[in-house]
C-alpha cells in the first residue's frame, strides 16, 4: 500500500496556509503492516501519520516567511510541528531553556568541516548570541538559533556549501561517523560516509536534500565506518558498525548491529558474523538492506523497545543475518576475519603528528570568535579543512607548517591540554537541554583543568559526563563516567538531608579493540554541589585506578 502527497493547503492554528509540495511521503514507502502498527502506536508514530513529518522540508521556509511578514509568531506554530516535525529540517526546539529558539543539528559525515561552512555557521548564530557545540558523533549544534534565521542557514547550505541539517534528529538515520584520519589510515572512511550520507539525505529523483525513502524510520539509526583498530568511528555503539579487517590481500569490513544507548538500556553492538568488501556500493547495498528491514518491520509500540537491537533479538541473530543477505541479494560477503595479532595502544589524536595537528576544544564547545580563528587556521595551513572527533575535539589535516598553527592558538584551545583536560567529553547539560538533571559542559570544562592541575597521569584518562540517561556523554565507555541523578547533602546545621544535584559514577569503559560497555555504576547518589568535594572524589579515582600520583602543591 502506497501513499503520495498532491499539492494541498494545510492550516496551522494561526489560520495561516501552509502549502505543502507536492512529493512521495515517507508514509509512502511504509508496507500496510507498518502502516497498522503505526496506528496501533505511539504518540509520535501517531503523529508522523497525521502529517507526514517530510513536509517539514518545505513547512521552514513557509513558516520562516509567514513569522517575517507579520502574519504568524513562533508560538502560533502548531506543536506538533514545532516540536515533532520541524526536527526532520533539524531543528529542535529549546523553548524551555531559549524560548522561542531553535538548536539545529547538521549533518557532518566523516565530521568534515570546510572553513567557508565554518564561518556561515557563525555567521548565523552570532546575531543571536549562539554558540557551536561539537558532538559525539562528530558533529554539529548551532545554539540560539529562530526559526527564520534557520531557514536562511539552510538555504545558504543548500546552495553553496553541499551540507544540510535534514533528517539530522528525530527518527532518522543520524549523522555518519568515520575515522578523522581518512587517508592515514588502513581504510579511508571519507568515500563511504559522503556515499552513506548521500543514501540517506538526498533525493535521487529530485537532487534536493531530504529522502522521503528514509523519512519515517521506527526511531533513530546509528551508523560508523571505522577505518582502523583504534576505531576512532566507535562502531560497537551503532546500530551498523563496519570494522575493518582484511581477508587475505583484500581489505573488507566486519558487520556488528545493534549497538545504542537509552534511558532503559544500553547494549553493545553484536557480531553479525559478516564480510563484506571495502567497496562503496557494496555497503550502500548492505545498509539499505538492512534499513528497509528496520523501516518495514520495526516496532512502532514502545520507543524504548524501538531500536534495532529488539528486532535483532526478535529474529536471532543467524536468521537475521540470512534476512539481511536475503535483503541484500547478491552482496559479496564471507564469514567474519579476525585479526591474528593484539593491536596494543590506541594512537593519541592530539598534539602535533606528522598526518595532522590535534587542537583541543574543551567539552566541544566554541564560542563565535573561536569558530572563525579555527576556519582561518584552516584556511592557512590545511587547505581550508578541519575534521572533528567524537571526543569533541578538532584536526587539522596534512599542515606543513605545525609550529606556525599552533603559535595562533588561544590559551583555550590547546594541542597540549593535558592527560585528563584533553579527554573530558560532556553532553549539552541542563544549560540548553530540558532533559538534562544536571549542568554538565561548564562543570567539566572547570573539574578536568583542576584535576589536572592535582594529579599527574602518564596516561590519558577519559572522564566523561552525561546530564541524564539517555547517555549523550556515553559515560558507559569512559575510563570515569559521570551521569546526572539524584543526590542528597546532610546539613550539619539541621541535622537533615537535602537534595542537591548529584551523579552515578560508573568505572572501567574503554574504546578501540579492547572495548568494553560497563552497564551498571559503581557508585550512586554522589553529592556534586560542593566542586571541591568533587574534585577530590575523582583525584582518588584517578589515583587508585589509572596509575595517577597526587601533586604537591
Amino acid at each position: 500500500m502506497r501513499r503520495f502527497v498532491s499539492v494541498v493547503v494545510v492550516a496551522v492554528t494561526s489560520g495561516l496556509e501552509i502549502p505543502v509540495v507536492s512529493r512521495r511521503t515517507g508514509i509512502s514507502y511504509l508496507p500496510s503492516s507498518a502502516v497498522s502498527r503505526a496506528k496501533a502506536g505511539n504518540k509520535i508514530e501517531k503523529t508522523k501519520l497525521a502529517k507526514d513529518p517530510t513536509n517539514a522540508w518545505s513547512d521552514l521556509h513557509a513558516y520562516a516567511a509567514a513569522i517575517r511578514s507579520g502574519e504568524l509568531s513562533i508560538e502560533e506554530v502548531e506543536a506538533g510541528d514545532a516540536n515533532i516535525r520541524l526536527k526532520w529540517a533539524g531543528l529542535l526546539s529549546r523553548f524551555k531553556k531559549t524560548p522561542g529558539k531553535f538548536m539545529m543539528r547538521l549533518r557532518t559525515p566523516n565530521g568534515i568541516v570546510c572553513a567557508k561552512t565554518l564561518r556561515a555557521y557563525a555567521d548565523a548564530i552570532e546575531p543571536h548570541g549562539g554558540v557551536m557545540d561539537i558532538t559525539t558523533r562528530q558533529n554539529v549544534q548551532l545554539r540560539r538559533l529562530p526559526l527564520e534565521a534557520a531557514a536562511d542557514l539552510v538555504r545558504e547550505l543548500h546552495s553553496n556549501h553541499n551540507a544540510t541539517s535534514f533528517q539530522s534528529a528525530m527518527d532518522n538515520v543520524r549523522n555518519v561517523v568515520g575515522s578523522p584520519l581518512g587517508e592515514h589510515d588502513l581504510v579511508d572512511t571519507r568515500p563511504f560516509c559522503n556515499a552513506l550520507n548521500d543514501l540517506v539525505s538526498l533525493n535521487p529523483e529530485t537532487g534536493e536534500r531530504g529522502n522521503p525513502r528514509w523519512g519515517n524510520l521506527p526511531r533513530k539509526f546509528n551508523i560508523a565506518v571505522s577505518g582502523g583498530r583504534d576505531d576512532f568511528a566507535h562502531a560497537r555503539i551503532n546500530d551498523i558498525g563496519l570494522e575493518p579487517v582484511p581477508r587475505g590481500d583484500e581489505m573488507g569490513f566486519n558487520v556488528v548491529v545493534g549497538g545504542y544507548f537509552s534511558i532503559k538500556r544500553v547494549a553493545s553492538a553484536v557480531d553479525l558474523d559478516l564480510w563484506i568488501p571495502a567497496d562503496v556500493n557494496v555497503v550502500l547495498d548492505l545498509c539499505s538492506a538492512i534499513l528497509e528491514i528496520f523501516r518495514d518491520e520495526g516496532a512502532r509500540g514502545d520507543r524504548q523497545k524501538a531500536r534495532l537491537m529488539w528486532l535483532v533479538e526478535e529474529y536471532g541473530i543467524p536468521a537475521f543475518r540470512a534476512r539481511v543477505l536475503e535483503k541484500a541479494e547478491g552482496l559479496p560477503h564471507d564469514a567474519a576475519q579476525r585479526w591474528e595479532d593484539d593491536y596494543g595502544s590506541r594512537r593519541e589524536l592530539l598534539g602535533i603528528h606528522p598526518t595532522h595537528v590535534g587542537v583541543h576544544v574543551p567539552v566541544g564547545r566554541l564560542s563565535v570568535d573561536e569558530m572563525r580563528l579555527l576556519a582561518d587556521l584552516a584556511d592557512d595551513h590545511s587547505n581550508g579543512e578541519l575534521r572533528l572527533t567524537v571526543e569533541q575535539n578538532v584536526l587539522f589535516p596534512n599542515v606543513k607548517s605545525p609550529d606556525a598553527l599552533v603559535r595562533r592558538l588561544t590559551d583555550r584551545l590547546a594541542v597540549d591540554p593535558g592527560h585528563i583536560k584533553g579527554h573530558t567529553v560532556s553532553c549539552t547539560g541542563a544549560q540548553f537541554c530540558p532533559l538534562a538533571i544536571i549542568e554538565t559542559k561548564h562543570l567539566a570544562e572547570r573539574v578536568s583543568a583542576r584535576l589536572d592541575d592535582l594529579v599527574s597521569t602518564d596516561r590519558p584518562v577519559r572522564i566523561h559526563y552525561t546530564g541524564c540517561p539517555n547517555s549523550c556523554g556515553q559515560v558507559q565507555l569512559a575510563d570515569i563516567g559521570l551521569m546526572g541523578a539524584p543526590a542528597r547533602r546532610l546539613d550539619p546545621i539541621s541535622g537533615k538531608t537535602k537534595a542537591v544535584p548529584g551523579v552515578n559514577v560508573y568505572l572501567g569503559g574503554d574504546v578501540g579493540e579492547s572495548f568494553t560497555l560497563v552497564t551498571e555504576p559503581v557508585l550512586k547518589g554522589i553529592p556534586i554541589d560542593d566542586e571541591d568535594d568533587l574534585v577530590d572524589k575523582l583525584a582518588d579515582l584517578v589515583v587508585e585506578h589509572f596509575q595517577g600520583v597526587r601533586r604537591h602543591h
